[in-house]
């Protein structure tokens, strides 16, 4: 399996397709397969690179006290392992922070940021959240995910059959290390530096998501972003329209000159 292990972490990651670099990172609690429409559509015109963040996944599962900033170095070494200068980079919720971070501290590195969610500072609910997956992760994970898609999502065959897909793999995740990630994506408040951003932005949120006031104001402070709220979705809107969603990546992408022809 590929593994990078340049940040001294061992961070999993899976390669999809050819052509110029897309990186994925995704959300809590989910793993790399949140995207798993996006990886198949898109690795049409980019080589996909999917990671497992930390805590979640084939990643290691860390009890320690980690940072934002070491996650945002766990991309950078995948990176740097497929040998890969430039990348767009898609975060999703506390990939967004990921996301942001990796724009503002290596804008050299990324032509384009798409944030799902796009919260810059601490959320509200983290330490709820973490409560719960130290008391639960069984019980507490099925809750956690079905609050982050629109109301009746979770009630579809489609809906079932996706969020059955993540608690089949619970047996590879650890309640503490889901915690630290929380801790991790809520310790650094960002907002300040929004409007240094130089890498052009999209910011996407679902109609019904819980982050959409933070994904407006991120989109405000970020210098020329565009944000789009795709209709009847949540905060994993990805998942839950993938043809509307791809729909404003590949807008957004073509008005940037970064849709690379089928080759």
């Amino acid at each position: 399996m590929p593994y990078s292990r340049a940040n001294g972490a061992d961070i999993w990651f899976e390669v999809k397709g050819d052509g110029p670099a897309l990186v994925l990172i995704h959300a809590n609690p989910f793993d790399h397969d949140l995207w798993l429409y996006q990886s198949a559509h898109f690795s049409t015109w980019f080589k996909i690179v999917a990671v497992d963040i930390r805590g979640y996944g084939r990643s290691a599962k860390m009890a320690a006290p980690f940072s934002l900033k070491d996650m945002c170095d766990d991309v950078v070494g995948v990176m740097d392992d497929l040998n890969i200068a430039r990348a767009i980079v898609m975060g999703c919720s506390v990939g967004s922070g990921i996301a942001i971070g990796l724009g503002l501290d290596h804008p050299d590195r990324f032509d384009a940021l798409v944030l799902v969610g796009g919260n810059s500072g601490a959320s509200d609910r983290y330490m709820k959240r973490i409560e719960g997956y130290r008391a639960n992760l069984a019980d507490y994970h099925i809750r956690h995910m079905r609050e982050l898609v629109a109301p009746g999502f979770a009630e579809t065959r489609l809906g079932r059959h996706l969020l059955s897909m993540f608690v089949e793999r619970e047996p590879r995740l650890d309640g503490e290390a889901i915690a630290q990630v929380f801790r991790a994506g809520n310790s650094t408040d960002r907002t300040p530096r929004l409007p240094e951003m130089k890498v052009p932005t999209l910011v996407i949120n679902g109609e019904l998501d819980h982050s959409l006031a933070a994904g407006r104001r991120t989109a405000s402070l970020v210098p020329g972003a565009e944000h789009r709220i795709l209709a009847g979705t949540g905060h994993a809107c990805c998942i839950e329209d993938p043809a509307g969603f791809d729909g404003l990546v590949i807008a957004f992408l073509r008005s940037r000159g970064l849709m690379p022809p089928i080759a």
